[in-house]
């Protein structure tokens, strides 16, 4: 049986925590941070853990990442 791969997006933007839940960088900071509330911008620190049915789309593309 040949290996299976591993998307090269997602290596890049997701990591797998201890959990076995998605972690990932906060959307919506690369620019317009000027119209953007403070408490947004204070909220968006960081990385998030993401929903559970964003990570039934993700966990496929990582197969060894488990």
């Amino acid at each position: 049986m040949p290996k299976m791969k591993t998307k090269s997006s997602c290596k890049k933007r997701f990591k797998v925590t201890a959990s076995g839940r998605i972690k990932a960088g906060q959307a919506g900071k690369r620019h317009g941070m000027i119209k953007r509330t403070n408490k947004f911008i204070r909220d968006a620190r960081g990385t998030t853990v993401l929903a559970k049915a964003d990570e039934q789309i993700i966990k496929p593309m990582m197969p060894y990442a488990r």
